[in-house]
């Protein structure tokens, strides 16, 4: 049994108390609408605002049979030199473009960036690969809207879209440039690593990612689906230059360190790091936890120098 008084620290233990007041760890056991109206409201109680300088427009991309809302955020007085297509967590059945509002702002300020937001379908109303298609067409836009470098980010869920979209467009004449996941869920091993030593962490268990895995697919056995879990692929050659950023107190820091170690094995760049003490979903502490700030400034320079076409690791 991990004992988390010797690993989290009191800043990090007092932001999980305060999701756990809006947020209660059994949350899954309510309706989804319920889960949906819970968890916006613990969004919005942590949000931070925009950066000065910072301005977003929502708008949409026109896919064939729907529209996929995305939102752009620019920052005053910048030509951005690379453009950030994010995808946010929520377990593939909460958040959007609210959710990870003011993360995506202080993206763009702390990069100068371009940041597009996509808020892609949610199950169980559309299941997988439904998300997929839509973070596909957004791909698909950015890359014919913009003459920039394109690079993927995401965390949580997010994460795992991202990486399916870099393993899907490998080929493409216009690849992403790179990509960055934060705590992301890749299909991993679910029977050994920390999906068992971190198997009942604060914020995420696996009795949480069962559930997530469930309704996502349906229920349906998607064995070696990479579009679902990037961690099936057969093959980690040519993929975007990878920097993968876990927590250590969450079942899914196995996966980011795998995925890492299988670009670098089939020849890529692939740079994993493990946040000591911290939680899966700490972006929100990023303004209240010392070590969870410290990580975003990893994360937002991490970007700049994706974007940039650099690799520093």
């Amino acid at each position: 049994m991990t004992d988390y008084t010797k690993l989290i620290d009191a800043e990090t233990w007092a932001f999980i108390e305060r999701t756990n007041s809006y947020y209660p760890p059994d949350t899954i056991d309510y309706t989804i609408a319920q889960q949906r109206e819970i968890y916006d409201r613990m969004c919005g109680e942590f949000f931070a605002g925009y950066p000065e300088g910072v301005s977003a427009e929502t708008t949409a991309i026109v896919a064939p049979g729907r529209d996929v809302p995305i939102r752009v955020y620019r920052l005053a007085g910048k030509a951005p030199e690379a453009v950030v297509v994010y995808f946010h967590g929520g377990g593939f059945i909460l958040g959007g473009l609210e959710s990870h509002d003011d993360v995506c702002a202080e993206l763009c300020g702390r990069t100068g960036y371009e940041v597009v937001s996509v808020d892609y379908r949610l199950a169980p109303e559309h299941k997988h690969p439904a998300a997929f298609d839509d973070a596909m067409a957004a791909f698909e836009w950015a890359v014919a809207r913009y003459s920039q470098p394109i690079m993927l980010a995401g965390d949580s869920a997010g994460g795992n879209i991202a990486a399916a979209v870099s393993h899907a467009t490998r080929g493409h004449a216009r690849r992403p440039v790179g990509q960055l996941l934060v705590y992301p869920g890749l299909g991993g091993d679910r029977s050994q690593g920390s999906y068992v030593s971190h198997a009942e962490a604060p914020m995420l268990t696996i009795r949480d990612l069962e559930f997530y895995k469930h309704i996502r697919s349906g229920g349906e056995d998607r064995t070696g689906d990479i579009t679902l879990s990037p961690l099936a692929d057969a093959d980690f050659a040519n993929l975007p230059p990878t920097v993968v950023i876990t927590a250590e107190c969450d079942p899914l820091s196995s996966d980011g360190e795998a995925y890492g170690e299988r670009i670098v094995a089939a020849g890529g760049k692939a740079f994993w790091f493990e946040e000591p003490g911290l939680v899966h979903g700490y972006l929100r502490a990023r303004h209240t936890v010392t070590r969870a700030r410290q990580s975003f400034t990893r994360i937002a320079d991490a970007a700049a120098v994706l974007g940039r076409g650099e690799w520093v690791w």
